[in-house]
């Protein structure tokens, strides 16, 4: 059986891609467009449209799917660049990160060669104390598994689904109906779950192949409609290709990241724009010269390389982001090595690989499973070099025609099989739609008889390497000495912009350098000035790479805020059952990160404090409910708030302290919540627990850097110095009126958290957080006589 050529490329789907790209690149590096992640959708329907269209075309050619050539042809494609890039961001991760990242980027590098990044990093986003982590190097290969999950299911889908169509109905529109049918399903299916999960659970949901193949499923919708879709007028398909365009480019301008509804309903602007410009440049000339944005030859030639370039460039921003934090020309640099190594990836990588002959390619006949070989031995007399030709690529230019002629045929007729006659035909061809070949067969990859002799195969396999050699070996070449000298320039401008700090030292006031005697609060004071003046990393003990790893598990209250676990003051409670001063800590995460300053000052007061801390963490201890997203908070966190409030009206404590995060949020149903009304609600929270004049509004610590990102071999303490932020100071001055007005009291954090505006990331040698917001476990035990001494001093000890 002979294998019809696959039709041309369209250019209008490269310039899709380009545009994709280049959004996603935009947004990632630069914050512009603000909806230029959502490029990732435009590929999406690409993806769904590109490999259906593959497989029918398979179908109505052979009869059948070959999963062998299907996968082989995606490992070509897919692997040997993303192995590339995940062997040399894990070991610059080595290079530039500090343990704990490096450790996590090698940890993400092998969920993503498994295809499963997506599942990786949403059960991250939900897990509350990695939530906030730095974003990882390879993160955005969450979209990469998304399709290459597909690409494992979908063949087989569609090779099951042949089986209900009759053997004789499948090379035609019953092959096209039953695949169009089931990826309808699909559609319908994932966009119900995408609506319900993206309010419930809204991380999930943005990485979930489940709700995502809704618009894989679109693509495919589309390629199976192709001989409708090519009937559609040029002039009215090229109006569709317009409109589409600007429904992309719409999409990219007004689609917020922060504003939540995505994937659903907002991923479906992009997903119909992109469906608008598949769909109306299905017929006639592929090159569609009219939609020039697209199909222009710069776009066309960004779209080619769009792979390389997708890969490279979320680890090289986040690469770029310690090495180059906060020197001139940093997005510059970023940009450049992004063009480099992608542009090298795809002339060295990508394609030359793509391409090699390095096995010897069997027959369509070995490919099938067909009886009919593609090329058969020569003729006498006739060289076997002319009889087993090189596969050449298709002519561009125009749609294929495809016989339709069965045996019996006569002019004028249509054949239906099993029709007891012949019918009439109107037209007695059919012009196949122009699709696209996403995976074009190697124009360098000759085509063997199985019968061939072993001195032919080894000819023909010379052959190959010779034809491949010609066509990629000057380009190797000149591509490899341009990343040659792109990495000496870099070379140089490292040391060019490498040979100072950021900023000047920070010289402390003479009155801050002493140790301070036995006020706790002027010896952290000293602690903190010497750390924001430093300019190297010193020792720390615990390193501060261990407090990283370690997180909250060494906190022991940590169980005590847990969303899965039921409040139990006993178990919680430290100090003699005896003590004349209870006091209760509640609140959020913070309260629970201050828990191990309050167990100390309890176990050292001689039995006269006994302390319970109890909370759950990401929920904000307000009356108003404040969203997190972290897995199980909300569905936990009214009933938490009720339980402590009985617990504290039951047990009438000494003092309440309170503790919650300084940060703006807004409610479950996306109503913005201001500092005002956060500082008001907490204070309404607080009246429920009927201690008049003994609560306590314990400020949580000013957001500090993100230590993932901010600590490494290549950077100072001044990049992990950190200031005071204005919603921190505005809640802050808020809480301390609101107590004065009612009677209780307020504490500040700045005094054992900060020197003079400045929040350093240690003091004395001891590391101050595990993260951006959560105090580490000895710098907390450190502060437990600042803090039983603040409570002294209001009088409540």
């Amino acid at each position: 059986m002979n294998r019809t050529p696959p039709p041309a490329s369209r250019r209008d789907i490269q310039g899709l891609r380009a545009l994709a790209v280049l959004a996603v690149v935009g947004a990632h590096a630069t914050g512009w467009p603000r909806g230029g992640f959502v490029g990732v959708d435009v590929f999406f329907v690409i993806s769904g449209f590109l490999i259906t269209g593959l497989l029918l075309r398979d179908v109505e050619t052979t009869g059948r799917v070959s999963l062998a050539r299907f996968y082989g042809r995606r490992a070509r494609r897919l692997l040997p660049a993303a192995v590339v890039v995940l062997a040399l961001t894990v070991g610059a991760g080595f290079l530039v990160f500090n343990a704990v990242v490096a450790e996590r980027t090698l940890h993400d590098a092998v969920w993503s060669a498994l295809f499963a990044a997506n599942w990786h990093f949403a059960a991250d986003g939900t897990d509350y104390f990695h939530a906030t982590d730095a974003a990882s190097a390879l993160q955005h290969f969450w979209s990469l598994s998304v399709e290459e999950q597909f690409y494992l299911v979908w063949p087989g889908i569609v090779v099951l689904s042949l089986l209900l169509v009759p053997a004789a109905a499948r090379s035609g529109r019953g092959g096209r109906l039953t695949a169009a049918g089931i990826a309808a399903a699909i559609v319908l299916a994932s966009a119900l779950w995408a609506a319900s999960q993206t309010t419930s659970e809204a991380i999930v949901a943005y990485f979930s192949t489940l709700t995502r193949a809704w618009e894989l499923g679109a693509g495919a919708v589309l390629a199976a409609a192709a001989p409708l879709l090519a009937r559609i007028p040029r002039v009215v398909g090229g109006a569709m290709g317009w409109l589409g365009l600007a429904g992309i480019v719409t999409a990219f301008a007004v689609i917020d990241p922060g504003a939540g509804g995505f994937p659903w309903p907002w991923a479906v602007l992009p997903v119909a724009a992109t469906a608008l410009v598949l769909a109306g440049g299905v017929g006639g000339d592929p090159r569609h010269r009219h939609l020039f944005p697209l199909t222009n030859r710069v776009s066309v030639f960004v779209g080619d390389m769009s792979y390389s370039l997708y890969l490279w460039h979320f680890p090289v921003i986040v690469l770029g982001s310690v090495v180059l934090a906060g020197r001139d020309g940093a997005l510059w640099l970023t940009l450049g090595a992004i063009a480099v190594l992608s542009l090298a990836t795809y002339l060295i990588v990508e394609q030359p690989l793509r391409y090699a002959p390095l096995l010897p390619r069997a027959s369509d006949a070995a490919e099938t499973g067909s009886s009919e070989p593609m090329t058969t031995r020569p003729a006498a007399g006739v060289p076997a070099a002319a009889a087993r030709p090189l596969v050449v690529s298709p002519p561009a230019s125009q749609p294929r025609v495809v016989a339709t002629h069965p045996a019996g045929w006569t002019p004028g007729t249509r054949y239906y099989p099993g029709s007891p006659r012949p019918r009439p035909l109107a037209a007695d061809r059919v012009i196949e739609p122009v699709l696209a070949d996403p995976d074009p067969e190697p124009a360098v990859a000759p085509i063997l008889a199985p019968e061939a002799s072993p001195l032919e195969r080894d000819h023909e396999e010379r052959a190959a390497w010779k034809a491949w050699r010609a066509r990629f070996g000057t380009q190797i070449a000149l591509a490899s000495s341009g990343l040659g000298i792109a990495a000496l320039a870099a070379v140089l401008v490292a040391q060019s912009i490498f040979g100072a700090p950021v900023i000047g030292p920070l010289t402390p006031p003479a009155e801050a350098q002493p140790g301070g005697g036995d006020d706790p609060i002027a010896a952290v004071q000293s602690e903190l000035a010497a750390a924001a003046s430093a300019t190297q990393w010193p020792t720390l003990s615990p390193a501060l790479d261990t407090v990283i790893t370690r997180g909250s598990a060494d906190n022991p209250a940590r169980d005590c805020f847990a969303p899965d676990t039921s409040p139990d003051a006993g178990r919680c409670s430290w100090g003699s059952e005896q003590a004349g001063t209870r006091i209760y800590l509640v609140g959020d995460s913070t309260a629970m990160a201050y828990a191990p300053a309050f167990k100390k000052m309890a176990e050292d007061s001689g039995g006269a404090i006994r302390v319970t801390t109890i909370g759950l963490y990401g929920c904000r201890f307000t009356e108003v409910a404040v969203q997190n997203d972290g897995a199980g908070v909300m569905a936990a966190c009214e009933q938490r708030k009720a339980d402590v409030r009985a617990m504290i009206l039951a047990d009438s404590p000494s003092i309440v302290v309170m503790s919650d995060a300084y940060t703006l949020g807004h409610t479950p149903d996306g109503q913005d919540l201001s500092a005002e009304t956060l500082i008001a609600s907490q204070q309404a929270e607080a009246a429920g627990y009927g201690a008049p004049g003994r609560i306590v509004h314990l400020a949580p610590p000013p957001e500090g850097a993100d230590l993932a990102r901010c600590y490494s071999p290549l950077t100072s303490p001044y990049d992990c110095a950190s200031a005071v932020s204005p919603t921190w100071q505005q809640m802050e001055s808020l809480a301390e009126r609101a107590a004065a007005a009612s009677g209780d009291h307020a504490i500040s954090s700045l005094p054992f958290s900060c020197w003079e505006g400045v929040c350093p990331a240690f003091a004395g040698s001891l590391p101050v957080k595990y993260d951006q917001t959560h105090l580490s476990v000895p710098f907390a035990e450190r502060i437990a006589p600042i803090l039983r001494a603040e409570l002294a001093a209001a009088g409540l000890l």
